[in-house]
């Protein structure tokens, strides 16, 4: 027999200004010395969205009273940086993402000798996710207004243009089922070992990528989030990939946080560019903040691990 839900009750909270939001916070024992300013940022940040930032440094979360001597500064800085950590991490799955659809057009157009293998069926697995792929993909190609597109549309008669271009229309969770619905797994591993990983790695850390790519695009936090879909973690590879990933228990809710996705990302920069700059700026970043980055999954020794060195 189900529960009954209980009965809902009107939201009776006023709305209040930003001057009553700072008294607000000041009531709660978070120190403001710069009382314009902290007005001058909450008009900036929306209040809901800054409290979020402010769990950390609460005593206790009922009340929301702050632990005595947490200044304003400190809760901004690290909204800062969680917002550079998002331009961070959106850089890097960029630079992946336009690889990824580089490889894949490469790489079945090369095997097949068509420029349209996203037209031939037989060469995915799940006829459903197919034709839902595709249809998609129709949709994308018709609303789209590159003038290449419009171009290649109006002058061939093929259904959609050649796989190159279509390609450039994907998003990154798109472009991942369209990746793990290939048919055989020597296509899926050709382009996999252009990284230096097996199929089933990239397959899952797509998957988990598009996740984390939608959560920065919609400016939510990374920093202390805990994601539902996780990568697996590689068992053959770069050792000082294997090495710097944290390998823990499925039940550790470390493996959640957003460490093993910078490691991922931090490697496949490597591959893409052949230097360590993304490394580096994420380095700085935190460094520069220093904020608790436990929070993030980290482990104690991580700056000892090779990916960083």
């Amino acid at each position: 027999m189900s529960r009954k839900s209980p009965p809902k009750v009107a939201f009776t909270k006023p709305p209040t200004s930003f001057t009553e939001q700072v008294r607000l916070l000041q009531q709660r024992g978070l120190v403001i010395s710069d009382v314009p300013k902290a007005e001058f940022y909450l008009a900036q940040l929306n209040y809901y969205r800054f409290a979020a930032y402010c769990l950390p440094y609460e005593q206790d979360h009922a009340s929301h009273t702050f632990i005595a001597g947490t200044q304003f500064e400190q809760i901004l800085n690290l909204y800062v940086f969680d917002r550079e950590l998002r331009l961070l991490v959106l850089d890097a799955i960029e630079r992946f993402e336009v690889s990824l659809r580089t490889q894949i057009a490469y790489q079945l157009s090369q095997k097949y000798q068509t420029a349209h293998p996203h037209l031939k069926p037989e060469l995915f697995g799940d006829l459903l996710e197919y034709a839902s792929s595709l249809g998609k993909l129709t949709s994308e190609v018709k609303r789209s207004r590159e003038e290449f597109i419009k171009h290649l549309t109006q002058k061939y008669q093929e259904p959609l243009p050649p796989i190159w271009t279509c390609v450039e229309l994907l998003t990154m969770g798109q472009l991942s089922r369209w990746y793990s619905n290939i048919k055989l797994r020597a296509d899926r591993q050709v382009i996999s070992k252009s990284y230096g990983l097996d199929e089933k790695t990239i397959t899952s850390f797509c998957e988990h990528l598009s996740l984390v790519r939608n959560v920065s695009a919609h400016h939510s936090r990374l920093w202390n989030r805990d994601f539902t879909k996780t990568t697996i973690i590689p068992r053959n590879g770069e050792p000082a990939l294997i090495q710097s990933l944290q390998n823990l228990p499925d039940s550790d809710r470390r493996l959640r946080k957003i460490y093993n996705t910078l490691v991922m990302l931090g490697y496949l920069m490597d591959v893409i560019s052949g230097e360590h700059h993304w490394k580096q700026r994420l380095i700085q970043l935190i460094n520069h903040h220093q904020i608790d980055i436990g929070r993030m999954g980290f482990p104690a020794d991580w700056q000892a691990r090779p990916i960083w060195q």
